[in-house]
């Protein structure tokens, strides 16, 4: 766990295990704490790449302008590591930074992996994300770390978790920039659309998405799997928009099987 200055602000990675390298990109709350399950598994076959996006956790506190902008973030961050080329699992906002990546800068990527994420910003995402704003910008941090468990999570899983969801959720929040430097990010995502390049996309990629995912519609999913010629799509019946943490051992057999071929 280190700090690191790249692309003009501070960054705080995570490095583990050893191995062919894996990065992992997370969505709106860009830390690398939401990957847990992940790096425990992962790191005893690849060298797992996590960090924090810019105005997130222990990065810099700064605006974001575009997502754009935590593309070129991603890349200063690699350069400054010494990664040339990695396996990529982006969730959510990391999977539209991901598909930046496939687009702009595909020599850097083996494998891409699309979790949980978007292709443009639509009505139903407009109001989802009129509702969470508003919530953190009026009535604050711990009822926004709620909305986005609601968000997050099915609940049956928050019913039976609740003790390690209030733990996870606390933490989280500690760790959240300013409601001026979420909402950038909010903006940046909402702004968000490379529809009419994903023909571009020649990496080796898998989409992943539960069905009853709430805050990126699986509808989102199958456009970019049949948006991205060299795609699959993997569909999971049950686990929400964070189904990595919710069931992690399928997920975790998912991703393995794909990264093996």
């Amino acid at each position: 766990m280190a700090l690191i200055e790249a692309n003009g602000i501070t960054q705080y990675y995570d490095i583990q295990g050893q191995g062919p390298p894996l990065l992992l990109v997370a969505g709106m709350g860009g830390t690398a704490n939401y990957w847990a399950e992940q790096i425990a598994f992962f790191s005893a076959t690849h060298t797992v790449i996590s960090y924090d996006q810019r105005g997130t956790g222990r990065s810099s506190h700064v605006r974001v302008e575009s997502i754009d902008q935590l593309h070129e973030d991603l890349c200063a961050l690699l350069d400054n590591l010494g990664f040339q080329t990695v396996d990529y699992l982006g969730h959510s906002t990391g999977g539209n930074i991901g598909q930046i990546m496939a687009i702009e800068t595909p020599e850097r990527l083996r494998k891409l992996i699309i979790y949980a994420s978007t292709t443009h910003s639509d009505a139903y995402r407009t109001k989802v994300w009129k509702v969470r704003r508003s919530i953190l910008e009026n009535q604050g941090a711990e009822l926004y770390g709620d909305m986005t468990s609601l968000m997050l999570y099915p609940p049956d899983w928050i019913s039976a978790n609740a003790a390690l969801l209030e733990q996870q959720q606390a933490a989280q929040v500690a760790m959240l920039a300013s409601a001026e430097v979420m909402a950038s990010r909010i903006e940046a995502v909402q702004a968000y659309d490379r529809r009419d390049q994903l023909v571009q996309i020649d990496t080796s990629t898998l989409v992943v998405c539960a069905r009853d995912d709430n805050q990126t519609p699986h509808y989102f999913s199958d456009a970019l799997a049949a948006g991205i010629r060299t795609a699959e799509l993997c569909s999971l019946d049950h686990g929400g928009h964070a189904c990595s943490r919710t069931v992690p051992e399928q997920f975790n057999t998912i991703i393995s099987a794909f990264l093996e071929r």
